[in-house]
């Protein structure tokens, strides 16, 4: 028997999913962070669910607040066990209870709001999740090294640049993995200086790395006790509250992971991540047999394509594409293109109930004759004939009438109409 068999498996999951996730407007503008699609075919909550179903994790709770109806019904149509398993996805949203009248002040709170759930469970750890990273992970080393170290709390981390380290918070370790000190979001020199993490140390813990910092991954595992008396507060976040103030009072171990991880929080992360997905040897991607990402299967027929040229491209279910250059991109479910150039671009497809267009408007899709670069096309958009999207000016930041741009990177929005002739 190896040690992942040895572990106490017995672990409540916890996905904090119910922030505005305003970072990522305006995907995020009629839907929560977590439903957000990804990968042509998936959405971003399907991510941690699976990892911690291949895990052999299967009691999660997923805590909503804002814009949650597509995610209910998502999970409510994908994630649903047999009646052998123990296992099952329930969702916690914001209510009003005789106790607590009160929306989610942050992510400690939201859970603080649920906790008497969770300590009734008969688990003795909480594992608990982001519902917006890109990542494949095995729980079970990381509650293996959790056990072996005798921890209150572990959390993941990696090894980040300097450019990197102001977005997460940095942890600085001893020898033996323990945290000693944790600093959310340093974003000036002053604020990282002596977090610093020595080479030999991360290569003694089996991560080779250059990387001058240790990248909290917003995945912690508590005890149970330990979770209870760290929300015995008013403190509402974890990165930002929680965890500095229990590195002080408590034993925090770090567990090191060695594999791909991005944080897809913003336009400019996201967009990076499927650039990556359609790269030659992408690190991280959902063709792995041996540890799928699951999604809800809708039967689709495969694509339909005529006349076209394609390089590093993924093509979902349901789309079809005529006389068209597509390169770098990801075309999502039932996705429309006509006659038209798409480069480095993410197409999210079509939905299957969306209504039929008014008159003069456009169909779903891309119409013929468009020029389409560096741009997100979000659900339902309809744009138009000789439309161009790729932002030739190099603008960062700007909002237009159904469109914006973010990072760089043309966003249009979800059910957005493009008129004939355009210029973004």
């Amino acid at each position: 028997m190896n040690v992942l068999e040895q572990c106490d498996l017995d672990v409540t999951v916890l996905i904090l999913g119910g922030g505005r996730g305003a970072r990522l407007a305006p995907l995020t503008t009629h839907r929560s962070k977590p439903a957000v699609p990804v990968g042509g075919k998936y959405r971003l909550i399907d991510i941690p669910i699976s990892n911690a179903i291949n895990s052999g994790m299967e009691r999660m709770y997923v805590l909503t607040q804002f814009n949650s109806v597509s995610l209910h019904r998502h999970i409510g149509r994908t994630y649903r066990f047999d009646a052998f398993s123990r296992g099952y996805v329930q969702i916690l949203a914001a209510q009003q209870t005789p106790t607590m009248q009160t929306w989610f002040q942050g992510t400690a709170d939201a859970v603080r709001q649920n906790l008497n759930i969770f300590t009734q469970l008969h688990g003795e750890h909480v594992l608990v999740l982001a519902g917006d990273h890109m990542y494949r992970m095995d729980y079970r080393q990381m509650l293996h090294d959790h056990a072996a170290s005798g921890a209150d709390i572990t959390i993941a981390v990696k090894p980040c640049s300097e450019s990197e380290i102001g977005a997460f918070g940095a942890v600085r370790v001893d020898e033996g993995g323990r945290i000693v000190e944790f600093r959310e979001k340093p974003s000036t020199p002053r604020a990282r200086s002596g977090m610093e993490v020595a080479p030999q140390l991360l290569a003694a813990k089996g991560v080779p790395s250059e990387l001058p910092y240790l990248a909290s991954m917003g995945i912690y595992i508590f005890s149970i006790d330990a979770l209870a008396d760290a929300l015995d507060n008013e403190l509402v976040d974890f990165g930002g509250d929680v965890i500095p103030s229990e590195v002080s009072r408590r034993h925090v171990q770090a567990h090191f992971f060695k594999g791909y991880w991005r944080d897809i929080g913003t336009i400019g992360a996201f967009f990076q991540a499927h650039m990556d997905l359609v790269s030659a040897d992408p690190q991280f991607t959902f063709h792995d047999p041996a540890w799928p990402i699951y999604t809800r299967p809708r039967y689709l027929p495969g694509a339909r394509l005529h006349g076209c040229c394609f390089d590093h491209v993924l093509l979902s279910d349901g789309s079809r594409v005529d006389d068209s250059e597509v390169k770098n991109a990801v075309v999502g479910l039932r996705g429309r293109i006509s006659g038209s150039k798409i480069h480095n671009s993410l197409i999210m497809g079509i939905d299957s109930h969306f209504p039929p267009p008014l008159p003069g408007e456009p169909p779903p899709g891309i119409g013929e004759g468009c020029d389409i670069v560096n741009a997100i096309i979000d659900k339902n958009a309809r744009i138009g004939r000789n439309v161009t999207i790729r932002n030739g000016r190099g603008i960062t930041e700007q909002d237009g009438e159904a469109w914006a741009i973010r990072d760089g990177i043309v966003v249009v929005a979800k059910n957005a109409v493009i008129p004939d002739g355009t210029v973004i």
